[in-house]
């Protein structure tokens, strides 16, 4: 009898990351993802409208408990993250070469970054409200307090493989949307979203509660339309949306938008001259933040 056996290789199934949990997509299709020579790397969950809405109702679900936990513990969850996404280091940096159609060097330091951009937004948690709040001067016997409080749920199309980076670009919107209390329904990038559904599992197995974050894959243009009109989405973040649909989609997504009155980021002109490498700023700790502001008499 030969020693040598012959096997299968065993395939990964990737699936949405909805709730805290890894849902099949309704639609019960797949479709293939490629690296940048074109060779087939993995079957990815084709999203659909009703997996965004479901999507939504788990963000929705979940802003309360966030929101309501202290700074200083979303940061302590977030940092709990970082420790896990380093512990992946290689699994990511595989992907993102792959994603990229870049070398393993480089996959590796943009990988670094984006941990090292984490843990910057992780640090701010307890800190932003020093720089989006304060004590306001009166003319009267009264304390003006400002407050900063979170928007609520955002949908999040994610930069695009070729204009950004597929996980760089990733945690450079997802990081400050969740570290200031609000949720997100993601729309991974179409060409290269096993990133993003990685991303979920690291998630699934942390201290984030579910529903949090949420990924769908599949086509951008099926994703995106969903998030801009539904009426339970507070904000909406186009970065990606050029990249994915074109200049006249991503108009149209901003309409849709204003008609719900949600606060929008809207997409750069020219996605290729938009560097994630660049340094983080506040800019976008502060874009789903809402103002609150207390009168309170003072004591005599």
């Amino acid at each position: 009898m030969s020693d040598v056996t012959t096997r299968l290789d065993v395939f990964k199934t990737y699936k949405l990351y909805v709730g805290g949990k890894f849902p099949r997509s309704e639609s019960g299709r797949v479709y293939e993802v490629t690296d940048s020579k074109g060779q087939w790397l993995a079957n990815a969950p084709l999203g659909t409208r009703k997996d965004t809405r479901d999507a939504v109702l788990a963000a929705r679900a979940a802003v309360k408990g966030w929101s309501g936990t202290t700074a200083y513990n979303r940061g302590q969850v977030l940092y709990r993250v970082a420790e896990m996404l380093q512990g992946r280091r290689e699994q990511f940096t595989a992907e993102v070469a792959t994603a990229e159609g870049i070398g393993a060097k480089k996959a590796a330091a943009l990988v670094d970054q984006a941990i090292d951009r984490w843990v910057w937004y992780a640090g701010w948690t307890d800190k932003v409200a020093q720089i989006a709040g304060g004590s306001n001067p009166v003319a009267g016997p009264f304390f003006n307090l400002s407050v900063p409080e979170p928007t609520g749920v955002i949908g999040v199309v994610a930069p695009q493989t070729g204009y950004g980076y597929s996980f760089l670009g990733l945690i450079s919107v997802i990081a400050p949307a969740i570290a200031t209390g609000n949720t997100v329904v993601v729309a991974a990038a179409t060409d290269a979203p096993l990133p993003a559904l990685s991303l979920g599992e690291v998630l699934a197995t942390s201290d984030l509660p579910g529903g949090v974050v949420n990924i769908i894959s599949g086509r951008t243009a099926d994703i995106a339309p969903t998030l801009a009109s539904h009426q339970d989405v507070n904000g909406l973040d186009l970065t990606g949306a050029i990249a994915a649909d074109g200049p006249g989609a991503a108009a149209e997504l901003e309409a849709s938008a204003a008609d719900t009155l949600k606060r929008v980021i809207r997409p750069v002109e020219e996605p290729s001259a938009l560097d994630w490498t660049n340094a983080p700023t506040t800019d976008r700790l502060l874009s789903f933040l809402e103002t609150k502001t207390v009168w309170h008499p003072m004591g005599i």
